[in-house]
């Protein structure tokens, strides 16, 4: 036998402990937590790939808590910092606080701009133009981020200030708890590392008991009430098109596909293939949105004299 045929044992990892700060996250509200971030991930990323008209994705790495200190040790010490206040969090619970490096955002803006967006290695303060440019993507990220947390994140939220030394940009004091989530941001053939901290105090209020006890004697009703906040996929579309198989099988870039939907026509508003209501494209803030004008009656509701 040799050295070689002998199995050396992978090493292990050791992750210090402080006994004098021994909060962490229970692991029912970090997976709560999770699937929100995820949410929001992947509506950042499609909001990047409309902006920057280049395919984006945005991917959670972690969620964590540490201290504002700890946060800020943990960053390079020049970056990009939004600092961003909402209007159900206090001033004496900090501010929320999105990062990512400085020659990314110029990237993001160069491309909107129809330039290349490849700014490796420069590192600079915004210009007036380009200070705007990254506000308004970030107000849009912002709206992203209170749709995927729901009522976890109360109030509007929006942008105050960027700054961009991580010493200097006082979001919080050094002893406050943050919801600290890792991304990585990948844009065209570049990735960057991202972070967004939250104050602790804006959103473990609303995670609730940890495993929380319920009588089982009310079971179908709780269960009802389940079902009735299970989300669904809602459809909005035109009237559809009857077409050849020859028609799609030679479909390429440029072809014209005519609809029979009259252009002031309502669309269709269906759910699992069934119509339920019919609606107008109206716009609400940045996002385009359906007006319901009319609804379908169910008709498996039984009427009664």
């Amino acid at each position: 036998m040799t050295v070689q045929d002998l199995e050396v044992p992978a090493p292990k990892t050791v992750e210090a402990y402080d006994f004098r700060r021994p909060t962490t996250l229970a692991r029912e509200h970090s997976r709560i937590l999770e699937v929100g971030f995820e949410t929001f991930a992947r509506q950042w990323g499609t909001q990047l790939t409309a902006k920057v008209r280049v395919k984006s994705t945005v991917t959670t790495e972690s969620v964590v808590m540490q201290t504002y200190d700890e946060y800020v040790s943990s960053l390079p010490s020049t970056t990009a910092m939004v600092l961003c206040v909402a209007d159900r969090i206090p001033a004496s619970s900090g501010k929320m606080v999105i990062q990512f490096p400085t020659a990314s955002a110029l990237g993001w803006v160069a491309r909107m701009l129809g330039g290349h967006g490849d700014k490796a290695g420069l590192d600079r303060k915004f210009t007036p133009l380009e200070h705007a440019l990254i506000k308004s993507l970030m107000d849009e990220a912002l709206e992203d981020l209170s749709y995927s947390l729901g009522g976890l994140l109360e109030g509007n939220a929006r942008v105050e200030a960027i700054q961009y030394n991580s010493q200097f940009a006082q979001a919080a004091a050094t002893t406050d708890l943050m919801i600290v989530v890792a991304f990585t941001v990948r844009v065209g053939d570049s990735a960057s590392d991202a972070t967004l901290a939250i104050p602790a105090d804006a959103l473990l209020p609303q995670l609730g008991a940890v495993n929380p006890m319920a009588s089982s004697a009310n079971a179908a009703e709780l269960m009802r009430e389940q079902l009735g906040e299970v989300p669904l996929d809602v459809v909005v579309r035109l009237a559809p098109a009857a077409v050849t198989p020859a028609q799609i099988l030679n479909l390429a870039v440029g072809d014209t596909l005519f609809l029979p939907h009259a252009e002031h026509e309502p669309f269709d508003v269906s759910v699992g293939g069934k119509n339920l209501a019919q609606a107008m494209a109206v716009r609400k803030g940045s996002r385009v949105a359906a007006r319901i004008v009319a609804t379908t009656p169910n008709p498996t509701e039984e009427t009664h004299p």
